[in-house]
């Protein structure tokens, strides 16, 4: 376990005022900090209500008290918890007196995860998952975070990792000794079937990415046409807020108008763009031009058309994938709006056809994350890794000495242990941490 000279204490719950606010404490003196504040220790993982004094023999609160000596605890160091009234300044005592005592400080954002990770109670990959619970908006980003939190992708890629050192020590043992009687001859000959299924395996993964980050970040759906093709009203109307600003003079929306959505447990990011046209107009040629970056990063593009106005020259949009709606249905002019180059008809105004587009994206949407599990990589640190591995996996094919193959399964392996963490850190602890709140 990693010694360390200080103690850090935060607040751990959520913003004050609350009805419980949560205070915990971690390192080598945490015991006497708070036996300073209450006296006598409760036993381990035992919740003892007590008075908590200041140094001074004032009374600051009264709350339960919970102790978790290390290493069976969150950061493998000793661990005290606090859970008292959640007011600012009893809050804010109870901190002061805590921080005032020698060799206790105030802790850093991700400072209680970063000694988890340090002390071996956690690795890369969960402490990534944890961030991402902490940040969870949506049922989907819940479960796929809870995949990491909790261990499950880190027991794919150590598979993985296993198997690999289990190859290389047979290649080793017929490079090392093959003239011993006791070693089977040509075992590389073997293995070799079994490297091509792992990097089967690895390159799956590598596939399943970009369910993870449509989970992990949203599914980006761009709404887009001409001016007034009622834009600012469907997303107005989706989001059952007012959102974008809505008036009947062409040109209203300037810049991309952004809202997020959770739809059955998915998150989607929702953009109003600028309409597009010709125009002379400075400003509004700046928002086109956004509008159309927009369109070209989106997953989906609604491609909006008004059927209270169908003889308009309409807009050509290029996008990976389009749905050309009818709007303004409630108002359309001819006896069949929606005609044969539609994919479907709506009206912001009386309803209409929302439900069948909320439909669509969600048909959309797991057409994109469509995996056999949520134990997938969601980050790009984790495909360049994988990447790695893979390009070295591919070694079987060439014609190289067997000396040389070897090599490149020990750099997968390599690969595979700078996912978890196992290896080659130091760079990323400071990004990874910093993404945590004060307290965890």
């Amino acid at each position: 376990m990693t010694t360390r000279k200080d103690t850090i204490c935060a607040l751990a719950s959520g913003g004050l005022p609350s009805g419980v606010a949560v205070i915990r404490i971690s390192g080598p003196v945490a015991f006497d900090a708070v036996s300073a504040l209450i006296g006598p220790l409760p036993r381990p993982r035992q919740a003892s209500l007590r008075t908590l004094k200041s140094s001074a023999g004032d009374i600051l609160d009264r709350g339960l008290v919970l102790t978790f000596p290390g290493p069976n605890s969150f950061t493998g160091e000793d661990c005290a918890e606090l859970q008292v009234h959640g007011g600012r300044a009893v809050v804010n005592a109870i901190l002061g007196s805590l921080a005032g005592f020698n060799g206790v400080r105030f802790a850093e954002p991700g400072e209680f995860s970063k000694r988890a990770f340090e002390n071996g109670k956690m690795d890369l990959v969960e402490v990534e998952g944890l961030a991402d619970l902490l940040a969870a908006e949506t049922e989907m980003q819940r479960r796929l975070a809870n995949e990491q939190a909790n261990g499950h992708l880190s027991a794919v890629y150590d598979e993985w990792r296993e198997k690999l050192i289990y190859i290389r020590s047979m290649l080793e043992a017929e490079l090392d000794f093959s003239d011993e009687g006791d070693i089977p001859g040509s075992v590389s000959d073997r293995v070799w079937a079994e490297v091509a299924t792992l990097k089967s395996q690895v390159d799956k993964a590598i596939g399943d990415l970009r369910a993870g980050e449509i989970i992990r970040d949203g599914f980006r759906v761009a709404l887009a046409g001409r001016p007034n093709a009622g834009k600012s009203s469907l997303m107005n109307a989706l989001a059952q807020r007012d959102v974008a600003i809505v008036t009947p003079i062409a040109g209203t929306t300037r810049d991309v108008v952004r809202c997020e959505l959770d739809i059955e447990g998915y998150k989607f990011e929702l953009f109003d763009t600028a309409g597009i046209r010709g125009t002379v107009d400075v400003v509004e040629q700046e928002g086109i031009k956004r509008a159309l970056r927009t369109i070209g990063d989106a997953d989906l593009v609604l491609h909006l058309i008004d059927l209270s106005n169908p003889h308009a020259d309409d807009v050509e949009v290029e996008a990976r994938a389009t749905l050309r709606i009818g709007t303004k249905s409630d108002l359309a002019i001819s006896g069949d709006p929606a005609g044969p180059e539609l994919d479907m008809t709506l009206s912001a105004v009386s309803g209409a056809g929302l439900e069948v587009l909320r439909e669509r994206l969600l048909d959309a949407v797991r057409q994109g994350t469509q995996v056999e599990s949520l134990a997938i990589p969601s980050r790009l640190r984790h495909a360049e890794r994988l990447r790695s591995a893979s390009l070295h996996l591919g070694s079987e094919g060439r014609a190289m000495p067997l000396e040389i193959r070897a090599e490149d399964l020990r750099l997968a392996t390599v690969e595979l242990a700078r996912v978890t963490g196992r290896i080659d850190t130091e760079t990323l602890l400071g990004k990874i941490f910093s993404e945590f709140c004060v307290g965890k």
